[in-house]
């Protein structure tokens, strides 16, 4: 089998996570710098069996989308160009940094830990997975 990865886009750093090939596992991979977001894809894809891109869809309350929807739709413009063979899936991201956040204080984080965002971006994708995952 081959590997599922969830995006969960920012306009500076966008945090990744991948399932294990059996895609039982989901794990937080890494935070990357936004503009380089699209040359680490590529570079994953080629030394890794990619079947899905998972990204989030983030939403207001009233299921309408977040200000940040129009900077993932041309992310996505660009993915898809560049990755074409790959399909992309998107999954409601509404409470994932807030859960991301809970997550960290139940693992017994400090305060100065907590405030590392490139650590809840790459929670943020792991939740993200993990609920596609428990969905599927």
């Amino acid at each position: 089998m081959s590997r599922i990865v969830a995006i969960d886009y920012g306009s500076k750093r966008t945090g990744i996570a991948i399932t294990d090939e059996m895609q039982l596992i989901a794990s937080g991979l890494t935070t990357v710098d936004t503009k380089h977001l699209i040359a680490f894809l590529k570079t994953y894809v080629s030394q890794e069996k990619v079947e899905l891109f998972l990204v989030g869809e983030p939403k207001q309350m009233d299921n309408t989308p977040s200000e940040s929807e129009a900077l993932i739709i041309k992310f996505l413009e660009k993915l898809g160009k560049a990755l074409p063979d790959i399909p992309v899936k998107r999954v409601d991201e509404r409470f994932t940094s807030k859960m991301a956040f809970q997550t960290m204080i139940d693992s017994g984080l400090n305060k100065k830990q907590r405030k590392n965002k490139a650590l809840v971006d790459e929670i943020s994708a792991t939740l993200i997975l993990q609920s596609y995952l428990y969905s599927k």
